[in-house]
């Protein structure tokens, strides 16, 4: 009964010592995976925090599972893959949230379009937590994507883990 009371307590304190967003020179590390139309995959993004609401980092995705073509051809590396850099707004001490949680708005440029995304992170003890991200395009850098341009140019979901470093 010791052992259980003791370990319960240490997880009770480490729980309340928790911080989602702590402002200039925070960093996090995301890894999670990423759900859209066509194709799953895993993701992989670290935000550097530049001051009491502001983070910049880079996001990358890489698509495992992937539909064919009407054609059944497979898509290429260069169709798998996508880069961003990203700014993000953190809100969580503005809305007056626990401070274990944030919501983040913010915007992307990647190698496909410029989007936008909008995030929530919760962590359980100071150095791990869970991240659930949305991203939209706003202008994809070709007019009309077909294909597998496609792929990177809409809605994705991503799920996953994330880390303060």
């Amino acid at each position: 009964m010791k052992k259980i009371i003791t370990l319960a307590l240490l997880l009770t304190v480490g729980l309340s010592q928790a911080q989602a967003f702590k402002g200039a020179g925070d960093v996090k590390f995301d890894l999670g995976a990423t759900i859209q139309d066509g194709g799953t995959g895993i993701r992989v993004a670290t935000d550097f925090g530049l001051g009491e609401n502001m983070s910049f980092g880079i996001a990358s995705s890489y698509l495992l599972s992937v539909s064919n073509d009407a054609l059944g051809n497979k898509p290429e590396f260069g169709d798998r893959i996508d880069v961003k850099g990203r700014f993000s707004a953190n809100l969580g001490n503005v809305f007056e949230l626990d401070p274990k949680m944030d919501i983040y708005p913010g915007l992307d440029l990647g190698l496909r379009n410029f989007g936008a995304h909008l995030g929530f992170r919760y962590f359980f003890t100071e150095g791990f937590g869970i991240f659930t991200e949305a991203g939209i395009p706003i202008a994809s850098y070709k007019t009309n994507p077909v294909g597998f341009d496609k792929l990177n140019n809409q809605f994705t979901f991503n799920v996953g883990a994330s880390f303060n470093l």
